[in-house]
């Protein structure tokens, strides 16, 4: 092999192993979720790419006793009435803001049932979500903090 081919293959031999350690620059993944009262992990959220937008699915419930039976919207309103929060959609209509940061969503909490305005930040090299939910503008609202799941 001459000298021009080993290089060129150790040049794409190491471009090839960059991606595991750059930065991820999308929340598309899966994030666990965090309990306010507790802090123990809650549950895990798939968050896709569709139609142009960010759309978030509840996939796993978390440190729920299995005597308990599965968690269900109970104070949702409509077809979410009563629905299980496991494969429900909590978050959607997402779309960039430019760099790490996705705005002009919704975010549902299956514990109260309301629908929030939603705004996300990636930290942490993508591997931390900021989810804020608000009403109105974004100082009335709060953040959670969504690791990402590995």
């Amino acid at each position: 092999m001459t000298r021009i081919a080993r290089t060129l293959a150790a040049a794409l031999a190491a471009f090839a192993a960059v991606p595991a350690w750059a930065a991820d620059t999308s929340p598309v993944g899966r994030w666990v979720t965090y309990s306010d009262r507790t802090h123990a992990p809650s549950g895990v959220i798939e968050i896709r790419f569709e139609h142009g937008a960010l759309k978030g699915t509840v996939v796993q419930m978390l440190n729920r006793p299995t005597s308990q039976p599965p968690a269900i919207c109970r104070k949702c309103d409509g077809p979410l009435k009563d629905a299980p929060v496991v494969g429900m959609t909590i978050l959607w209509g997402l779309t960039s803001s430019g760099g790490a940061s996705w705005d002009h969503g919704s975010i549902l909490d299956p514990n109260s049932g309301d629908v929030y305005s939603a705004k996300l930040e990636l930290e942490n090299g993508g591997q931390k979500l900021l989810v804020r939910g608000y009403l109105g503008i974004s100082l009335l609202g709060r953040t959670q903090e969504w690791l990402r799941q590995n």
